[in-house]
């Protein structure tokens, strides 16, 4: 079994189902009392929030890789960075260290293109929805179309995530919002919605909507259980 390296604390809310997900995972495949080989670092993610809204990238970059060489240093033989928004740094952290990084986005185009789906709803921060680090992997690495939320509802989506399921509270009317959303990127012509934020599946999940979701805090962890085995 591979050690897989976790990159966590953004938020620790998400990374808490990454562990347990990938724990879970490991024991149903090999039985017993097996589990993971893990090595985390977690960060302090208030600093670095401020730097996202900043737009001081290169600086979150920095930190970033700092934590991943961390992890590198502790035996991980690859890395999992349990955040989709800092993806956007992912290029940075590949150069400083020696290990491969398994891209969330990759790992998720993988499960939609096997599910024959090819135009996609994505749901996630400002940054994920609206830069092109994300859409951009998606649509050119793996041919999906993907559809984003109107700017109000853009503007909804981040300040629940930043506002509300960071900090661990899910709140009625916040899920409301998010269901309508989903139902319009479908009555727009999405076969199914990406949760591209590591908190959303907190919130809403498959039970609440009969619009196909694919979570990618549950897609990533099985990755990682899949590429550690």
């Amino acid at each position: 079994m591979k050690t897989i390296g976790l990159l966590g604390g953004m938020s620790w809310e998400s990374t808490v189902c990454y562990y347990r997900a990938i724990n879970e995972g490991v024991r149903k495949a090999l039985g017993g009392l097996h589990s993971a080989r893990i090595v985390m670092h977690s960060v302090d993610f208030e600093p670095l929030e401020k730097l996202q809204h900043e737009g001081d990238w290169e600086a979150v970059g920095e930190m970033l890789s700092q934590a991943a060489l961390s992890v590198q240093s502790a035996g991980a033989d690859f890395l999992v960075i349990c955040t989709n928004t800092m993806h956007r740094v992912t290029p940075q952290v590949e150069k400083a260290i020696q290990i491969p990084v398994l891209h969330i986005a990759d790992a998720t185009a993988e499960v939609l293109v096997n599910e024959g789906i090819r135009t996609v709803g994505l749901l996630g921060t400002a940054f994920t929805m609206e830069q092109d680090f994300y859409k951009g992997r998606l649509s050119e690495s793996h041919g999906l179309e993907v559809l984003v939320p109107n700017e109000e509802d853009r503007r909804i989506v981040h300040q629940v995530i930043y506002r509300e399921l960071c900090l661990g509270q899910t709140r009625s009317g916040s899920k409301a919002q998010y269901l309508r959303i989903i139902d319009e990127l479908a009555r727009r012509g999405a076969q199914a919605v990406i949760l591209g934020c590591t908190e959303i599946g907190l919130l809403v999940t498959q039970d609440d909507t009969d619009v196909r979701l694919f979570d990618t805090t549950a897609i990533h962890a099985r990755k990682a259980v899949e590429y550690a085995l």
